[in-house]
């Protein structure tokens, strides 16, 4: 029976040893809730709820700033106020993983609205904007060359605006 004990009793002792280190996976931002112009970063599972048993202090990387941040219930508040509308990108690494966010921060009277974009949109939205100019452009061409047209008919063969537009409505209703 003491030997049981014993074992227990040692076993109990050493078990601190046996501990997993804590580790953020995943976090989300959102203002502090004292609305002072900050920022609360929360660590997170994988279902997104607040990991209440991080506690300590964690590297961060805020726009490339590194940061010291101390997590107490699983929550952190950067030290730093925002003071306008700004995008900011957090980084935390781990041992064996690394996460990142990009985060758009809207201040308004009413305090601080974190909208996460996602990195995808950051390569999506400039190829896009690059197709519709280049469309434009091609659209351009064809209204410069549709307006020189016109003005040659205009000038030397007495075509009017008016009747240009009445021959396209004309045209619309013989398609239908």
């Amino acid at each position: 029976m003491t030997r049981y004990f014993l074992f227990f009793f040692l076993t109990s002792l050493c078990s601190h040893l046996f501990a997993q280190p804590q580790a953020i996976r995943d976090f989300i931002v959102k203002e502090n809730l004292s609305q002072n112009g900050k920022l609360a970063i929360i660590a997170v599972d994988t279902t997104e709820r607040a990991d209440d048993r991080i506690r300590g202090n964690f590297l961060f990387s805020v726009n490339g700033f590194q940061q010291n941040l101390n997590f107490r219930d699983g929550v952190a508040v950067i030290a730093d106020p925002i003071e306008s509308s700004t995008f900011v990108f957090f980084k935390h690494k781990n041992q064996d993983n690394e996460v990142g966010k990009f985060y758009f921060i809207r201040k308004t009277d009413n305090g601080l609205s974190p909208y996460k974009v996602n990195g995808l949109t950051l390569v999506v939205l400039p190829i896009a904007v690059l197709l519709i100019a280049y469309a434009f452009k091609r659209l351009l061409v064809v209204f410069v060359v549709v307006a020189l047209v016109y003005g040659y008919l205009h000038f030397s063969k007495g075509l009017d605006i008016s009747q240009l537009f009445e021959s396209f409505f004309f045209g619309l209703r013989g398609l239908l």
